[in-house]
Formats: C-alpha cells, structure tokens, sequence
C-alpha cells in the first residue's frame, strides 16, 4: 500500500491510498478458503465446493470488504504517524465506478487540516472578574424570609398592606381559572394594593392585566396561561378572595437555630447572619466564576484570528450525523456551529501549551465532590470514603455522567487558569449592583 498527500494549501489537501495484489491478495485467499470449509451449497458435501464457485459467489464481496479494511487502517496509521490534526474525518472523492476485477485500486480522500494560530490570553483590555458580597441589606431580608418561612398564618377579616391572600382569578372568555396566593408588593402599581386593602373574603375584585405585574412572566404564572398569551394581554380578569391571612414571623431562638442548621450549630442572631452571609457568597462565587469563564470565552473567541476549511467542513456535515442534509442545511449547521468549533480548537491549544489533562482520577474526585454535596443536603455531613468511593462507582459507570463530569473538569482547570495568565481585573460589588452591571434592570 503507497498513501501520498498533495496540500492543496494550509487547510485543505487530498490523501491518495493506492493497493495493489500483494496487499490484498493472502488474507482474501484465507478467508474464501474459510467459506470452502464451512458454505452450504445443494449437492456439494460441506467443505468439498470447488474453490471456483466459492470465488465467483463471494470473492467479490470479500475483496471489497478487505480493501475497505484497509483503507481504513492504512489512512488511520499514516494520520497518526504524520501527526496531522484534521478536522472532521477524510471524505472520499467522488470517482467513476470501480473496477474490482482490476488489481489494483486508487482512491483519494479530502482532509480539512486544523489551523495554526497563537492564543494571548492578556488582552490589552482586562476582563472583570465580580467578587459578589453579601450585603446587610440582603442578610437582614434574608432574616425575615426565614422568618416568615417558619412562622405561623394567623386568619384576618380583611385585607392589610402585610397580608397573604388567597383567591382565584377568572375570566371566563379568556379560560383562565387559577388559584393563587399573593402578597400586594408583587403588584406594579399602587393603585392596585388599594383595591385590595380593606377587601374582605368573598369580595370579588375587578382587575385590568395590562400593568398589573411587572413583567409578562409573573402574569402568565398568576393566570397559569401560554408566555405569548401573556405579553401585552389586555383584559379584565376578576379575583374572588376565598382567605386573607398575616404571617406572624417565628421567633429567632435556638429551636429555629437547630431546625436550620442542626443543633447548637448557630446559637445567636449574629452567627444567623454570618453564616447567611457566608453560604450566600459561596453561591455568589459560583455565579462570579461563570460569569469569568463565559467573558473569558468570548474574548479569546473574538480576538484568537484564523481560517478554517469551510467548504470541506461544511460537506463533511452533510454526511457526519444520522441523517444526509443537503448543502444548504449543511452550511446553515456549519454557520451555527462555527463559533463553538472556534472554541474548541483555542481551548484545546490553550490545554496542550500549558499541560493541562483529566484523567480518570480527576473526574472520580469530582463525582466524590459532588455526591459529598448532595449527602449534606439530606442531613448526611460525614458520609466515609467506601460510601463516597461505591456512590462513585456506579455514577461513573454511566458514560453520559462520565462526559458531564469530564467538561465540569475541563472548566475547572480553564477557570484556574484565566484566574492566574488571564489579564483579569477584581471589582468587588453587592449582589443587587452585580445584577444591574450585568444583567441590566430586568
């Protein structure tokens, strides 16, 4: 077998795999002399067909299958021993029908070679990277949440500004028959809460949807009906009071101390609040560190600058997946997909230049990691390491959890990364500001 490539230019070339008799020709011999020994063929004894008729009725077959068999094996091998990165798999040029009672086959194959670029991780602009905290603001209505959470319903005979009121919205053209209960600071205006204050049980209140909430999501959950239905409705909706209450917040002693956090674990206001401060900022660190990868992502995206093979990647696609597409479908896929690629390749040069690998043990300490944390929800805080390594076990047995797992790793190692080469700037801020800077006022 003689495979050559011509490079058509940095990102495209054509392999040709040329086979002659003598690559072929002994394992075909051996297995038609296998078929001999075993084919079934009215009025022939098993093993005594005369090789001719097992050749005229297999040989053909056999043939094409071996030199497929070695077409693959041979492209493979010489992938791997050239050391080229392709993208994507060989794709077979199309040809003239083969002649397999020839001797010898030539087939050529187009390969789209991945590009060479370099990645700078420090930027000349630095990336923001939010350290969240907690502020006082936030612990204290944090307090009275739990508070109200815990605390007792005390019925009242008509509504106050305070109160809990259960009732069922209806509009009978419209379908909509849903029973909620509310608070009056969900509402957007404050004409609203004056309908609402004073009102008693049975009372039915006449409401107009457009302005009621602030945004379409709370009034599609509060009519239970379809988010295109929702934005913009501008219809009356009538609401039947069926309970009014006021939630007495439960006292912060040491019963509500051990019901949220296990005995004597809190046992003042001031280690309540510490230790609602430091589980909100571990969230908020989460959050901050996604937010990290995500910018440091579009950065390198954005700024790493190479071609890729489209054409071939493109007319890859319309063979690579369960289902042919045509061209158009095709390159409509490749268009979608192109940033995504993009990434993979930086992310992968940015792996190799700095010795970054996951290997199994990595991706085990990580499933330890997180089913440690799924105990404690349950109350269980000191599972031992045979329950952790058993739990493990059958966790990675599961190849979807195992690929899971695996990227979780892979972001990690970035992240820690970008933490320390990246050109990465602190700005600490509170949760409520976070949200404004990055995500607007919505």
């Amino acid at each position: 077998m003689n495979i050559t490539r011509e490079n058509k230019d940095a990102l495209n070339a054509v392999v040709t795999v040329a086979i002659e008799k003598n690559d072929y020709a002994t394992k075909v011999e051996k297995i038609l002399t296998d078929y001999r020994k075993t084919a079934n063929i009215p009025g022939f004894r098993k093993g005594h067909v005369p090789m001719g008729m097992v050749k005229k009725q297999y040989g053909k077959a056999v043939l094409i299958d071996e030199v497929n068999k070695l077409i693959q094996d041979g492209l493979n091998k010489y992938l791997t021993e050239e050391k080229l990165d392709v993208l994507g798999q060989p794709l077979p040029k199309m040809q003239d029908e083969i002649d397999w009672d020839s001797e010898t086959f030539s087939f050529e194959f187009e390969l789209g070679l991945a590009p060479e670029f370099d990645v700078n991780l420090k930027g000349k602009k630095a990336i923001t990277h939010y350290n969240i905290v907690a502020d006082d603001k936030m612990i204290d209505d944090q307090v009275v949440n739990i508070q109200k959470q815990y605390g007792k319903l005390i019925a009242q005979n008509e509504v106050v500004k305070d109160s809990e009121i259960t009732g069922t919205y209806t509009n009978e053209e419209e379908g909509i028959d849903n029973k909620v209960t509310l608070t009056l600071d969900k509402f957007k205006g404050k004409a609203t809460e004056k309908q609402f204050v004073g009102a008693k049980v049975g009372d039915v209140l006449t409401l107009k949807t457009k302005g009621l909430y602030s945004d379409d999501h709370e009034l599609m959950h509060a009519l239970k009906i379809e988010h295109d239905k929702a934005h913009g409705l501008a219809i009356e909706v009538n609401f039947e009071i069926s309970e009014i209450n006021q939630r007495e917040l439960a006292d912060l002693d040491q019963e509500l101390f051990d019901k949220l956090f296990g005995k004597d674990t809190v046992k003042t206001v001031s280690e309540l609040k510490e230790k609602i401060k430091e589980d909100a900022e571990k969230q908020f660190v989460q959050q901050s560190d996604q937010k990290l990868l995500n910018d440091v992502t579009e950065y390198l995206v954005d700024n790493t600058k190479f071609d890729l093979p489209a054409e071939f990647l493109t007319k890859w696609m319309q063979t690579a997946g369960e289902k042919e597409m045509d061209e158009a479908t095709a390159k409509e896929e490749y268009e979608k997909s192109e940033k995504s690629l993009r990434y993979q390749l930086i992310e992968g040069k940015i792996m190799e230049a700095n010795g970054l690998k996951v290997d199994f043990e990595d991706v085990k300490e990580s499933a330890k990691a997180m089913i440690k944390v799924q105990m404690a929800q349950f109350g269980q805080m000191n599972p031992s390491e045979k329950e952790l390594e058993d739990i493990a076990a059958r966790v990675l047995s599961n190849q979807d959890e195992v690929k899971r797992l695996s990227e979780q790793v892979v972001s990690q190692k970035l992240l820690n990364l970008y933490k320390e080469k990246a050109n990465v700037k602190a700005k600490e801020l509170t949760y409520e500001k976070f949200v404004k800077e990055v995500y607007g006022d919505k």
